[in-house]
């Protein structure tokens, strides 16, 4: 197998959307149509150029319709201590409307935006100021693609970080040795390469620490106060020598002093990090299983962590992201058989995937914010339901199906499983969750849209159940179902006790006489069918 050479054959419609399901949060029908026949590397190529579209997005606003400033942006405004989580909550549900809008442009931004808030974890629970929180979030949206050499050290000196690790704490003679842990064991080396052994040594998590004394975040919801940042006391800075394990070769940070040691020493560390032969490996490895496939073999060690980290720390790459990433989503192994439903949906991927496949159209966050905000909410308390609270994980390992033996797999237990399973139904009986705007599947006018010449019953013949099936199944699972599994959908499903032809004369019947008696006849069996499919197991997989 070439492992990570490019995928050359003009892609499918199916893996366009395997494509769009591991780069983005789900692709809506459309977007499968307009990346269909296009090579991998223009498919991919398109998904980066798209970042421009959606990297700025305008910033969240109050979703209150009983707010003296509904409507309005409330980060540019005083900190208002009050309303910190109401506020905090708002910030996520725009998060969410930006995964599942896209702005009209997929693109690779969100979903890995996503994968740096599980690596780089801080949670509005710890931080408590929804300014730190913005600033961080749009911090991994700027430069997740770019040098992860410089994302590293703007997030070590962000304020969302400095509190959650406590490194507003941390200073010299009273050293917090947190921030300088979770940087070599989550962040960068990790704490044991594949052979099971040591990366680093306690002693060494006592000199990072030493070099990351100083740093200070800035009014820490302080009602009232209009700024935010971190700023370096020289003061509270450890000005002598850090010498490090023979992991790092011996190497020794000479001590600073002046404003500007702490900038220094940071982008020693972290240099010194990231020449460590693990840490490329290890940041190839996450990656892999985030957009590939969560079991890492040896044999994929060997021909695709090894050489990508490679690709990845080379001189002419620098530790970019954005060029090992399409490398990824371009190679013969991402479009491998065995990887296409080889990995659990997370509840963001199921229930945003499900919005956008079955075109939910996300209403605009500033126009409409109250619709926006009934739109979102569910959403997002359906995925904490599930077990997934984006800028709120559990642990600063992240969602723990990301850390865990098992991976994916554990996204799925006994809390969740019905859970997941009642997720899908809310799309089979719609309702309205704002004036002028509908969730749930609109069947009737979906398989009247497949009939041609509706009317025309006796010129132009029914659509078969057959048809019908195919059209409600295409795309809803990653690999194709076996006809045994279709016969059964179709008889035992959606017809029940009826034959096949029982579809022909309800559905000619209502061609006839629109009216809600002869649409009762078909219509449920649609509901049936549609409940029954995003119940199954095929569906939790992409």
């Amino acid at each position: 197998m070439p492992y990570l050479d490019k995928y050359q054959t003009p892609l499918t419609s199916r893996q366009v959307a395997h494509l769009l399901r591991r780069a983005t949060f789900g692709p809506t029908p459309d977007e499968i149509i307009q990346f269909t026949g296009l090579t991998a590397q223009d498919a991919v190529q398109k998904l980066f150029d798209n970042v421009s579209v959606t990297a700025t997005p305008p910033p969240p606003v109050v979703m209150d319709e009983y707010s003296s400033i509904a409507g309005q942006t409330f980060m540019e405004k005083p900190f208002d201590y009050q309303r910190r989580f109401e506020y905090s909550y708002f910030l996520k549900y725009w998060w969410i409307g930006l995964m599942a809008e896209q702005n009209g442009a997929p693109s690779v931004l969100e979903k890995l935006t996503a994968f740096w808030q599980n690596h780089f974890v801080t949670t509005h629970k710890v931080v408590e100021d929804y300014r730190y929180i913005y600033r961080y979030l749009m911090l991994l949206r700027s430069k997740g693609l770019g040098s992860f050499k410089t994302l590293t050290i703007e997030i070590t000196k962000d304020p969302s970080m400095l509190v959650y690790q406590n490194g507003n704490e941390n200073e010299k003679n009273h050293p917090n040795e947190n921030y300088g842990r979770e940087l070599q064991e989550l962040f960068t080396v990790g704490q044991r390469n594949k052979a099971d052994q040591a990366n680093y040594t306690e002693e060494d998590v006592k000199q990072a620490a030493r070099v990351l004394t100083g740093w200070q975040a800035l009014n820490q919801y302080v009602n009232g106060s209009t700024t935010i940042g971190t700023v370096f006391n020289s003061s509270r800075h450890d000005s002598s020598d850090k010498k490090f394990s023979h992991h790092y070769n011996n190497k020794v940070i000479t001590g600073r002093s002046g404003p500007d040691a702490g900038d220094q020493e940071i982008n020693e560390l972290v240099e010194m990090l990231l020449s460590h032969p693990e840490a490329p490996k290890f940041i190839c490895r996450k990656l892999y299983r985030w957009y590939v496939n969560t079991n890492v073999t040896d044999q994929i060690e060997n021909n695709v962590i090894v050489p990508l980290a490679a690709f990845f720390a080379s001189p002419e790459n620098n530790f970019a992201i954005g060029p090992v990433l399409q490398k990824l989503l371009t190679s013969e192994i991402f479009f491998d058989r065995s990887n296409v439903g080889a990995i659990v949906k997370s509840p963001a991927e199921l229930a945003i995937g499900s919005l956008r496949l079955f075109k939910h159209k996300v209403p605009h966050p500033v126009k409409e914010y109250a619709a926006f905000r009934n739109y979102t909410q569910p959403t997002y308390w359906r995925m904490v339901d599930m077990q997934l609270n984006f800028l709120d994980q559990p642990l600063v390992f992240g969602s723990l199906p990301y850390y865990q033996t098992g991976y994916s797999m554990n996204w799925i237990n006994a809390s969740t499983i019905g859970m997941r399973r009642k997720m899908g139904e809310t799309f089979i009986y719609p309702y309205q969750y704002h004036q002028g705007h509908t969730y749930g599947i609109d069947f009737l006018a979906w398989v009247v849209s497949l009939q041609p010449n509706f009317s025309d019953v006796e010129g132009t013949p029914c659509i078969t159940c057959e048809q019908v099936f195919e059209e409600f199944s295409k795309n809803l699972f990653a690999n194709e179902l076996f006809q045994s599994q279709k016969d059964f959908l179709i008889d035992k499903i959606m017809m029940q006790t009826s034959t096949r032809s029982s579809w022909t004369y309800e559905f000619n019947a209502y061609r006839r006489n629109p009216s809600e008696s002869t649409k009762a006849n078909f219509y449920w069996r649609l509901q049936v069918l549609m409940k029954y499919m995003v119940g199954m197991a095929e569906f939790q997989v992409f």
